[in-house]
């Protein structure tokens, strides 16, 4: 069987954003990825969904597989004729040991590619304020493993000339060895005072920075708990963090947000909420399905010029419409006398993706606020077209078969809950304690949320964990649900969403 080719690719070093365009093609399109502990896994969301996931470990002290056995695996999926991402943290060959693993490829003759990654040794600093160098400071600049390989007879390390000659220096994998890093660095010539910070966990919302100096850091490090993973760097840059720290100042840093969105749906909230310092677990609670019967909406788009008017009350409502409008080998066009209306500016602007712009758009997003604003037309008579969820609630329909009109209202898609592996992961994490807030963006996240929650174990579980609500119907749900809703949007969109909740915390 020919064999197609293994990429190597850097997964950057903690920000699933630093990734490489290059690398994402390369998880996209493999049909087999090999990932490391220190891999971002938001970046496996993008992989197909026939991909083979293998996780090998790579944790200090804790290796699922040896790195033998990593290479012997890398081998056996690429002549079985698989593409084969291997998909390490930081950059493969900044002791990542990517050397290695090309090694063994060559040796079998199997092709590959080495796609570079962005390196914790210079991302951690540039994330904690501390450029590696400076003109006024230094011109040198070293990266030292803080971990040599164990069967060398003799350390490849010169301290002399690190001590002596290199303005800045950079360890990775050092903290264990913290003590001896900074005793044969004084031993060598490097003044105590020189400047040292540790950064655990850079680029990402567990980012924890200790600055002292060679004197006194092994204790400052001791007392403040700080294990491995951490970046050490020693020299006069670490002082400029003191005015160019920028990303431990944001907002939800530190905060660990369970977000129940349904997966194609959650980046948008998952990317701002990070973008302001959260660290997002993506644990989708429902996905969006076609309806049970597709011929009523079918029957809805033959007969569309019947229509007066079409509300649109989702994003998904819109999508799931327009999808099965294209696969009926219709176009925008059927819209050319159809006035519309939406719930929100979401979905407003949702619609004008497909060229058209909303003749309604309630100041307030919920049904109410839609039947409300027909109250200023003359729609006695009139045919609407509402094509929505099958769980959707009847208020508008009603109310505006009240004002008159002939309402259809089509489902476009159903929601369900999504499959026991998300929900195991979901528990894992709340009985850990370690989720901050739940976000709900509608009645179906709640409800299917609680679902999955073990009987009698919801207090236990939600215990100092807020949940956060995007509007006043889904707030009302979790309550009737025995949910204590902290926060509710003001405006219920995802912006107004994220906004509420830094106002609350």
């Amino acid at each position: 069987m020919k064999n197609k080719k293994v990429s190597l690719v850097g997964a950057g070093p903690g920000d699933p954003g630093l990734i490489t365009v290059k690398g994402l093609e390369c998880i996209k399109n493999a049909d087999v990825i090999i990932y490391d502990y220190l891999a971002s896994s938001t970046l496996l969301n993008h992989a197909s969904e026939n991909a083979e996931i293998i996780y090998v470990g790579k944790k200090g002290g804790d290796h699922t597989l040896s790195q033998q056995g990593i290479n012997a695996l890398i081998v056996k999926k690429a002549r079985q004729g698989f593409a084969v991402t291997r998909l390490k943290g930081g950059d493969p060959f900044i002791f990542g040991r990517g050397g290695e693993e090309v090694e063994a490829l060559v040796a079998e003759n199997i092709p590959f590619e080495v796609v570079p990654g962005v390196t914790s040794a210079i991302a951690s600093p540039a994330y904690a304020g501390i450029p590696l160098t400076h003109r006024k400071f230094t011109s040198t600049l070293a990266f030292i493993t803080g971990h040599e390989d164990p069967d060398k007879a003799r350390s490849g390390i010169k301290w002399e000339s690190l001590a002596r000659g290199i303005g800045t220096l950079v360890f990775l994998m050092g903290v264990k060895n913290l003590p001896l890093i900074v005793k044969k660095l004084l031993d060598h010539g490097k003044p105590k005072e020189t400047p040292v910070a540790l950064v655990r966990w850079g680029t990402t919302s567990r980012q924890v920075t200790v600055q002292g100096d060679l004197g006194n850091i092994t204790d400052l490090v001791k007392k403040a708990g700080l294990k491995a993973p951490a970046v050490i760097v020693v020299g006069h840059v670490v002082t400029l963090r003191q005015k160019m720290n920028w990303f431990e100042n944001q907002p939800l840093l530190g905060k660990t947000i369970l977000v129940t969105r349904a997966r194609r749906q959650a980046s948008k909230l998952v990317d701002k909420l990070s973008e302001l310092g959260a660290r997002c677990f993506e644990c989708p609670t429902i996905k969006v399905v076609p309806p049970d019967d597709r011929e009523p909406l079918d029957q809805a788009i033959e007969n569309f010029d019947e229509y007066d008017w079409v509300i649109f009350t989702s994003v998904n409502g819109v999508d799931c419409f327009f999808k099965r409008l294209f696969s009926k080998g219709r176009d925008v066009r059927l819209f050319g006398r159809v006035h519309t209306a939406v719930i929100g500016p979401a979905t407003a602007k949702r619609l004008a993706d497909f060229g058209l712009t909303s003749d309604i758009v309630p100041e307030t997003y919920r049904a109410e606020s839609v039947a409300q604003a027909f109250s200023n037309q003359h729609i006695r008579g009139k045919r609407i077209l509402i094509p929505r969820a099958m769980e959707a609630r009847p208020v508008l329909p009603v109310e505006l078969r009240k004002m008159g009109a002939v309402v259809d209202e089509i489902p476009a898609y159903r929601t369900e809950a999504v499959g026991k592996e998300n929900a195991e992961h979901m528990l894992r994490l709340l009985e850990q304690h370690s989720i901050d807030i739940v976000t709900f963006t509608s009645s179906s996240t709640v409800k299917n949320f609680k679902s999955v929650l073990p009987p009698g174990k919801t207090e236990h579980l939600m215990k100092n964990v807020k949940v956060a609500s995007i509007g006043p119907v889904t707030s009302e749900t979790a309550e009737k649900l025995g949910f204590h809703v902290d926060i509710t949007a003001d405006n219920y969109t995802i912006d107004g969403l994220v906004e509420t909740i830094l106002q609350n915390l």
